[in-house]
């Protein structure tokens, strides 16, 4: 058995980590808070943790852990920004992830997101069941014939984008790594990041967060887009600068933004806040705006995407029993 210490966790994550076949190979130990250096000490007597993307696995966290004689650390997310890993390599900490769990997942919540707030499905669900059937300000626009751009064509882009492709847009892509024989398959062209921010009536973004990546959409690139533009990120919330957002949907030149991430979610995101003040500024501002549609980090939330995340978070802790390369899992 390998004890394994489960931070950050929902009953969703409960339910599908001990119902995989190769479960009962590890001993849980579950925990609602995140990891952190002051609760590292919670894995006391575990070989591996496994943490969310909330956690913080900073140095001083490492550390902490390390002297724990942790071995592991396996994320259940594909997303790695909150593990130093320079420290982990240094203190001998294995390190994975599960890098595709179901880009369909993803793909299709950007797009329902789009057509939630372009067509406004949200605001007239409200209003029929309080017997309200005017169409009064229910005007969206078709998708079909606009120009979408899709800035990150790993799995999930390359879904969102053959998706858009169905109706009969024009999706045009960014990629520092394009793949010109999907594109050329699916009708798809890339171009530069400027010509994309000045084509797109549609901007998708599904980057990973990097020192090039944070707040990619600022004041400068918002210039450069297409006024009345719409924004879709179901990425990482630090790939947009709030505060230029803000700017830009006051002045009108941001037609709508549907967001399921959010650069300050943590303390926010996965948790139920409806008895209590909002103490974020910035979010409370967006969600005054009738044209912002927000969720709280769900794109992954199917079915099919918990049960891989769960497979290949269990296959990855499992190897540490013989040793063996690691299996779907990046060793980072």
């Amino acid at each position: 058995m390998i004890d394994t210490t489960v931070y950050d966790t929902k009953p969703y994550d409960r339910e599908y980590l001990a119902r995989d076949a190769s479960a009962k190979r590890i001993a849980w130990r579950f925990h609602d808070f995140r990891l952190s250096a002051e609760t590292a000490p919670a894995a006391k007597g575990t070989q591996a943790v496994c943490i969310f993307v909330n956690d913080h696995a900073d140095r001083a966290c490492l550390e902490a852990l390390a002297a724990l004689d942790v071995k592991l650390i396996a994320l259940r997310c594909a997303g790695h920004n909150n593990v130093d890993l320079e420290a982990a390599r240094a203190l001998g900490l294995a390190v994975v992830r599960v890098p595709a769990y179901s880009p369909h997942a993803v793909a299709e919540h950007a797009v329902g997101l789009l057509l939630t707030l372009n067509r406004k499905i949200h605001r007239a669900y409200n209003r029929v069941r309080e017997l309200n059937f005017s169409l009064s300000g229910l005007v969206g626009f078709d998708i079909c014939g606009k120009t979408v751009g899709i800035i990150g064509t790993g799995k999930i882009g390359r879904i969102a984008a053959q998706i858009f492709r169905g109706f009969e847009a024009n999706v045009i892509a960014h990629d520092p790594f394009p793949s010109p024989d999907w594109a050329k398959t699916h009708g798809i062209r890339y171009t530069d990041l400027d010509n994309l921010l000045a084509a797109g009536d549609i901007l998708s973004l599904h980057l990973p967060l990097s020192p090039d990546t944070f707040h990619l959409f600022n004041e400068q690139a918002i210039a450069r887009m297409k006024p009345g533009v719409f924004i879709v990120n179901t990425s990482r919330g630090k790939l947009i600068d709030t505060t230029s957002l803000i700017a830009a949907l006051k002045s009108g030149h941001i037609g709508g933004v549907a967001l399921d991430v959010y650069e300050e979610e943590e303390g926010i995101f996965f948790h139920d806040l409806s008895g209590q003040v909002l103490l974020d500024d910035e979010l409370s501002h967006l969600l005054i705006f009738p044209n912002v549609l927000i969720t709280s980090h769900q794109a992954f939330l199917t079915q099919e995407a918990l049960s891989e995340i769960a497979r290949v978070t269990i296959e990855n802790i499992i190897t540490l029993e013989t040793r063996e390369p690691f299996l779907e899992g990046t060793t980072l």
